[in-house]
């Protein structure tokens, strides 16, 4: 597959996706981006605003294998994993595989189950792959996360061990739609009783499996020259000497970082990284790998402030 033939299949998904979904498109490249360099996707934002439906819409129009859990309190490991269970009649154990065996995996509310049972997701998110009774069972290489969080909610929810939010590429803020698109969003489901489904309103697969890692192929051939992965490398490092900053981002978030600026490179026709597609992705790639110092927090500094900050310092390469 082409560099072209990437935009092409990126445009068919916007416009598939934007059948049903009103809006959110800056979210919904978000979503493209982290597929073609694929990583995975944390969406956070306030109840109401289609984060599910969105999630739900993506796989439709992507033509993969579609997992969801609703995680809850008294979620366990076992419900995501699977687990091996004895068979009286062949007094043998059978696998039962959990609903992480598929290509696109809805993490709901991830944020309301306990830690014990989010750190269920470490090794797929990272290895691709699901270890049962010393066994180790291969996830599709595709496999790809799309978690969501309330961040109103302080009651029944769980904060996400750090080591897990480091394995999310993006965490992307999904906001509240304009006057103009919620318009549109009652005019278009306004009318429709009960739950909305994306075979419902029209979307079809206009991608499979094959494209998509075609697509990720394509990807890895955009250039990343010396000068843009010193800049890549001095933006990670300028937020572990930030004194407003008790925790940094690590090597992993240079790494990605630099994987999803090849992706939106190609998403534009380029087949060389601009210091522009960093500095666009660093919001998303960074937000969630930082931890304000209490100094900061006492001062009522934001995240979203500092990363600003910081890329404005670090001298980009011309």
């Amino acid at each position: 597959m082409t560099l072209d033939e990437v935009g092409t299949l990126a445009e068919a998904i916007r416009a598939e996706v934007g059948k049903a979904v009103v809006g959110q498109g800056e979210v919904i490249d978000a979503l493209i981006v982290a597929l073609f360099a694929q990583g995975h996707v944390l969406l956070e934002g306030p109840p109401g605003t289609a984060k599910t439906f969105l999630a739900q819409c993506f796989a439709t129009a992507l033509g993969l294998d579609f997992g969801r859990i609703q995680f809850t309190p008294d979620l366990m490991p076992g419900d995501i994993l699977g687990s091996n269970l004895f068979n009286f009649q062949t007094s043998q154990f059978t696998l039962t595989r959990g609903p992480i065996f598929c290509e696109l995996l809805l993490a709901d509310e991830i944020n309301r189950t306990p830690p014990k049972t989010q750190a269920a997701l470490l090794e797929a998110m990272q290895e691709r792959r699901v270890t049962l009774d010393g066994t180790a069972h291969p996830l599709p290489a595709n496999f790809l996360v799309v978690a969501t969080q309330n961040p109103i909610e302080s009651q029944g929810v769980y904060p996400l061990p750090e080591a897990q939010l480091d394995r999310f590429l993006f965490k992307v803020l999904v906001p509240y739609p304009s006057p103009e698109e919620e318009a549109r969003i009652v005019t278009r489901f306004g009318q429709r009783a009960g739950p909305q489904r994306p075979a419902d309103l029209g979307l079809a697969a206009v991608a499979d499996a094959g494209s998509i890692a075609a697509a990720a192929h394509a990807v890895k051939t955009v250039t990343l020259s010396d000068t843009v992965t010193d800049y890549v490398v001095r933006l990670v490092r300028a937020t572990r000497d930030s004194a407003d900053l008790g925790s940094g981002a690590s090597p992993r978030a240079a790494v990605l970082l630099a994987n999803a600026a090849r992706a939106r490179a190609a998403l534009d026709g380029r087949d060389f990284v601009l210091p522009d597609d960093v500095k666009a992705l660093a919001a998303p790639v960074l937000r969630h790998r930082l931890l304000l110092s209490p100094a900061a927090e006492i001062e009522g500094k934001q995240i979203e402030t500092l990363v600003a900050d910081l890329v404005a310092a670090t001298e980009a390469p011309r």
